[in-house]
C-alpha cells in the first residue's frame, strides 16, 4: 500500500546494568523503521486480549491487558492542581499579554486571543512528571518521540498530528504512576492514532498502526489503549500546540493584509527550518518547564529579532530569556550541520510541503546539544543570549523588514 511503512521491532540483549537498549534504524528504500521498546527477559505470550465493543466502553477499559497497571483519572488531580496552583504566576502573565492579533473581519480579535491563552492555561503539563515512573528513563521517551516521527514522515502526516500525539502522551503520563517500559511504545501509537484521527483527511488505518509496531500492539490493544488515554485526559483533545503558535507567530510576521490572516503568508522555508529546532528541542525533558507559547516564541527568536517576537507573540524578552538561553545548544547543534530545506512529497500540494512532518538525525543532534548542555553546566555557565539569526533565510520571497 502507498505511504504504508514496514516496520520491525526485534529484541536485543539488555546492557550489563539492566537498561534495555533502544535502536531505530531506518531501511531507506523499504522506509523500514526498528524500534526496540521490549525488554527481551520479558514473557509477553501470555498477553490477552478482548475485542471492543461499541457499545460497552467501560468494559473495554478493564479488558485491556494492561489496565491494572494504569491508573484511573479522577476527577480532580490534586498533584495537578498543585502544579496549575504553582504555575499562577505565569497565568497572569499570559493573561496580561496584549493581543498581536490584527482586526479580524470575522471575530473580536481580543476574544480569539484570551480563547489561546486560555487553553495555554487549561493543558499544562507536569514538568516533573517522569518522578512518577522510576522504572523510566529520559532516553526511552526520546526514542518513542523520535520513532513517532518518523512514523508521521513516512506516512506524510502532518507536523501538528504528530505534535498532538507528543501533547497526549505527556499529559497522560503526568497522569499515571510506575508505568513500565514495555507500555511506552503502546501509548505511543495509541496517541498518534488518536491525533491522526483528529487532524488528517484520510488517517491511515487502525492495521497499519498495529503493523509498524511489528506485533508488539496489537489492534485490540490500540483500540483498548485509545479509550484509556481520552479518559485520562477528561476528553480534553484539542490543545494549542507548539506548531499551531508558530505558525500563529509567522502569519502575523508576514502578513499584509487583513484578508490574508486565514491563508498563509509566510516563508515556507523559513518555518520548516523553525520547526526544525522546535521537533529537536521537544526530545528533550526539559521542554515540558516551558508552555507550547514560550517555546515557539523562543524559536522564533533564534531566527528574527528581539523587536520581530514581541510584536508577533506578545511576550516581552524577559518573560522567555530563560527559554531562549535553554535553547541555545540546540541552536549550536544545528547551526553545526546546517538548516534542512524544503522536501517534496508525491502527492502534497506545493503550498501544503511545510506541514508535513519531517524526520531528521534527531539522536546525533540531540547528544551534540546535551554534550554543550553538560559543559556549560559544569563550568557554572549560562548559556549567552544570543542576537542574530541562525541561518540565512532560504526563500525566493521578500521577508518582512523586520524579518532577517
Amino acid at each position: 500500500m502507498p505511504g504504508e511503512s514496514h516496520c520491525r521491532g526485534r529484541k536485543l540483549p539488555a546492557e550489563s546494568d539492566g537498561v534495555p537498549e533502544f535502536v531505530v534504524r531506518t531501511r531507506k528504500r523499504k522506509a523500514d523503521v526498528v524500534i526496540f521498546l521490549q525488554d527481551p527477559d520479558e514473557d509477553t505470550s501470555s498477553i490477552n486480549t478482548t475485542s471492543r465493543k461499541s457499545n460497552e466502553s467501560q468494559s473495554n477499559y478493564a479488558a485491556c491487558p494492561y489496565s491494572h497497571l494504569l491508573i484511573p483519572t479522577p476527577e480532580k488531580d490534586e498533584e495537578l492542581e498543585n502544579a496549575n496552583f504553582a504555575n499562577s504566576k505565569h497565568q497572569k502573565l499570559v493573561s496580561a499579554r496584549e493581543t498581536p492579533l490584527p482586526v479580524l473581519g470575522w471575530a473580536n480579535r481580543d476574544e480569539v486571543w484570551q480563547n489561546m491563552l486560555s487553553k495555554e492555561q487549561k493543558y499544562a503539563r507536569d514538568k516533573l512528571y517522569m518522578e512518577k515512573h522510576p522504572l523510566l528513563e529520559p532516553k526511552m521517551r526520546v526514542i518513542l518521540l523520535d520513532w513517532l516521527m518518523e512514523v508521521c514522515a513516512v506516512h506524510r502526516l502532518q507536523r501538528e498530528t504528530f505534535y498532538l500525539a507528543q501533547d497526549f502522551f505527556d499529559r497522560f503520563m503526568a497522569t499515571q504512576q510506575n508505568i513500565v517500559k514495555t507500555l511506552l511504545q503502546l501509548i505511543g501509537i495509541s496517541s498518534l492514532f488518536i491525533a491522526a484521527k483528529l487532524e488528517e483527511i484520510y488517517p491511515p488505518k487502525l492495521h497499519q498502526f498495529a503493523y509498524v509496531t511489528d506485533g508488539a500492539c496489537t489492534q485490540e490493544e490500540i483500540i483498548s489503549m485509545e479509550l484509556i488515554i481520552m479518559k485520562a485526559l477528561n476528553w480534553n483533545l484539542s490543545p494549542l500546540t507548539i506548531v499551531s503558535w508558530l505558525n500563529i507567530y509567522m502569519q502575523v510576521a508576514y502578513l499584509s493584509e487583513i484578508c490574508e490572516m486565514l491563508l498563509p503568508q509566510y516563508s515556507q522555508e523559513i518555518f520548516v527550518q523553525v520547526a526544525e529546532l522546535l521537533d529537536l528541542c521537544v526530545l528533550d525533558v526539559g521542554c515540558l518547564e516551558y508552555t507550547y507559547g514560550i517555546l515557539a516564541a523562543s524559536a522564533l527568536y533564534h531566527f528574527s529579532s528581539r523587536e520581530l517576537m514581541q510584536r508577533v507573540s506578545g511576550y516581552q524578552l524577559s518573560d522567555i530569556e530563560k527559554c531562549v538561553k535553554w535553547m541555545v545548544p540546540f541552536v549550536m547543534a544545528i547551526k553545526e550541520v546546517g538548516s534542512s530545506m524544503l522536501k517534496s512529497f508525491r502527492g502534497v500540494p506545493a503550498e501544503a510541503l511545510h506541514n508535513i512532518q519531517t524526520h531528521i538525525n534527531t539522536f546525533g543532534l540531540l547528544n551534540k546539544a546535551q554534550t554543550k548542555q553538560a559543559m556549560l553546566a559544569e563550568k557554572n555557565m549560562c548559556s549567552p543570549l544570543p542576537t542574530g539569526v541562525l541561518t540565512p533565510p532560504q526563500s525566493s520571497k521578500k521577508l518582512p523588514r523586520t524579518l532577517k
